[in-house]
Order: C-alpha cells, then structure tokens, then sequence
C-alpha cells in the first residue's frame, strides 16, 4: 500500500494522521509502531526507534515518527536506517513544516504535504506597507510564541514578502529566514527569531521614489 511506504508527511494533525494511518495499518495487515512527542523528537526517542526497527519480524511494519521540532542531530541519526532499513521495516515521519526536513532527509524519502495553504489563518500584517509600529504591535502579540508556531509565521512572512514585490531579499537576507527555521527546530524562543526575521524586512524593504 503506498501510504504505508517510508516517507515523510507534512501535517499539523499529528493524531488525526497517526489514526488514519493506524486504520490503514490494520486493513493491510501491517503493525503500526507509533512514537510520538508532543515535544522536541530527541536523541534518546531515535534510540528507542532503531530499537524497533533491529528487532527482527515476521510481520510487515511501519514506524511512525512524531514531534513538534526534530533536530539536525536527531535527523542525521536516522539517516542510516531511513537510507537502509531493515527488512519489513518501514518509516513515516510526520513533520510540522516541510521547511524543517533536512535535504540529506529530502534525498532519501518522498514528501507529502497533507493540507492546503487555503486553511491558514491571516498573517496580521500588511506586508506591502511593513512599517517600525507595526511590526512592535506584531511582536508585542507574538511575545510568547512556541517554535511550531513561529516556523510557520517565518514561512508565511518569506511567502508574503516574496510575493509583495516590496523587498529587495539577496541570498543573504534569503539564509535569514533558513537560519531563522534551523534555530527554532534547536529551540530557540519564538519571539527572538520573529523579530530577526522582521528587522530583516524593514532593512530590505524598497523605499517609493518620492515626486519632485
């Protein structure tokens, strides 16, 4: 069955698809290992995973991997397995953001988005005229925001910027926004990254030529 193929899903219903996915198990027969964090996926949750995935079996399986961040480490940890897996074996990893899952990951498994841009919520600014007041107000909100969260406001800023015309975003101003993910997936606060990532955009936001 190809949903129960190794791959990588991208969902914010992580139990909503582990159950779905456990159906699915079920129907074709194949057990379905879950291990999910409502956290950080750490070092000692891949441990547990490889644990899993060496014990030998008769039966088809499907080890599912879910956490709100998973780490470069983390990532790299399970790249041996992911790129060899023993036999019967099978993984799916549920992320938060496609922009968290690390190319050597990319490279390896195919990737599945599983909602649509159309359900997010407005972005509470107006990216077309960014200015200094509005972007406090915006952090002021925000002052206590988790790292899923943010990811996702750090995303949907690249995209509206992007798209805007407004901004003169080089490669430089661009690793802002990359850096700015790969830090919230170590743990860093929310509200720190969204504000680097704001200062860029008001540094690199083209100023109208005034009339003489």
């Amino acid at each position: 069955m190809e949903t129960l193929q190794s791959q990588v899903l991208i969902t914010s219903r992580f139990e909503e698809t582990a159950e779905r996915l456990r159906q699915q198990a079920e129907e074709a027969g194949i057990r379905l290992i879950p291990i999910l964090r409502e956290g950080s996926f750490k070092v000692e949750d891949v441990e547990l995973a490889l644990e899993k995935a060496y014990l030998a079996s008769e039966e088809e399986q499907v080890i599912l991997l879910a956490g709100e961040t998973f780490s470069e480490v983390v990532q790299n940890k399970l790249l041996k397995v992911i790129e060899e897996p023993p036999p019967k074996k099978s993984f799916i990893l549920l992320f938060r953001s496609k922009a968290s899952v690390l190319p050597t990951i990319r490279s390896r498994l195919p990737i599945r988005v599983l909602e649509r841009e159309s359900e997010e919520e407005p972005l509470e600014l107006d990216l077309a005229n960014l200015e200094i007041g509005s972007v406090y107000e915006f952090l002021q909100r925000h002052n206590r925001i988790g790292a899923s969260e943010a990811r996702k406001i750090v995303e949907r800023l690249l995209k509206a910027a992007l798209a805007s015309g407004a901004y003169d975003l080089d490669e430089r101003a661009l690793d802002t926004f990359r850096d700015g993910v790969r830090v919230l997936d170590r743990g860093s606060p929310g509200s720190f990254v969204l504000t680097a990532v704001l200062l860029k955009l008001l540094a690199k936001r083209r100023r109208k030529q005034r009339r003489s």
